[in-house]
């Protein structure tokens, strides 16, 4: 399978078409009240000059389709034990004046040494084409294959200061297993711009080193950001408690299952015992 074989050699891949024209409107109109809403990040890592809406299953059946996108799980399969998550869905809306995200990988909050298998797999559609000035997300092609090395300007816990949802090791630097001394690998490392058309997605390793870029034209740079993990990982977004039940309950098997209405053998998630999808099926206290 290419995807597979792109996504082991560099780490990431870019799939162009993923979303059509009508698609892509679909999404903007979903997303309009709540960007009118022009709230911006808390803390650095979310972006002073970013716009973040999560929980994006809950907001419109358009999402829903993207999670479940047949080439994704197919992606997803490769690289994933069966069962699992969704772990994030957000839009992210990087507005000019931007600056450049810290460098991280998305799996980091996981403590385990690297190199090592990716715990999830993220995607990021490009809702606006994504440009060297706008803000594109930058990637170091083929750092999913590092060890615990770092490179500069990593994640720290300081930028997830003054945040009300992250807390001081969701994702700081202290999860990293850093040392001190620079591989080959890592001296030589380049962050390059993902220039692609609206529409189009990349799909990465968790793994991966990357970071949001400085968004230096006029206009915003609007994508959506789901993500996969392993079954027996915590998932960054609740979405068994975020997502209401009467809007859980219209969407297919397939995202209810990815949403956490899920059993892993033998018994993980597992609600007094039994299985539970049979939530949907009781009526609301």
């Amino acid at each position: 399978m290419p995807d597979v074989e792109d996504l082991r050699a560099q780490g990431h891949l870019v799939i162009e078409g993923f979303l059509s024209p009508a698609g892509l409107r679909a999404v903007r109109a979903a997303l309009a009240p709540h960007l009118g809403l022009e709230r911006l990040g808390r803390n650095a890592f979310e972006g002073r000059r970013t716009q973040r809406v999560y929980n994006l299953p809950a907001l419109g059946r358009v999402f829903a389709d993207v999670i479940e996108h047949a080439r994704i799980l197919a992606i997803c399969d490769a690289f994933l034990a069966p069962n699992y998550l969704l772990t994030a869905a957000q839009a992210i809306n990087i507005l000019p004046g931007e600056v450049p995200q810290a460098i991280h990988f998305d799996d980091g909050f996981y403590p385990f040494p690297r190199p090592r298998a990716a715990i999830s797999l993220a995607t990021i559609v490009a809702i606006d084409d994504f440009t060297a000035e706008n803000g594109a997300t930058e990637i170091i092609a083929g750092s999913h294959l590092w060890g615990n090395e770092v490179p500069d300007g990593v994640v720290s816990g300081g930028d997830f200061a003054q945040s009300t949802t992250y807390g001081r090791g969701a994702a700081g630097s202290e999860n990293f297993l850093m040392r001190s001394e620079r591989s080959e690998a890592v001296r030589s490392a380049a962050l390059a711009p993902v220039v692609m058309p609206a529409g189009a997605v990349v799909v990465f390793l968790g793994t991966l080193w990357h970071r949001g870029g400085a968004n230096q034209s006029t206009a915003p740079r609007l994508a959506l950001s789901m993500q996969y993990c392993e079954p027996w990982a915590r998932q960054q977004e609740n979405f068994t408690l975020g997502v209401p039940r009467d809007v859980a309950r219209t969407l297919s098997p397939r995202v209810q299952e990815l949403l956490g209405y899920n059993i892993h053998p033998p018994f993980m998630g597992h609600v007094g015992g039994l299985h539970p999808k049979r939530l949907l099926q009781e009526p609301e206290e």
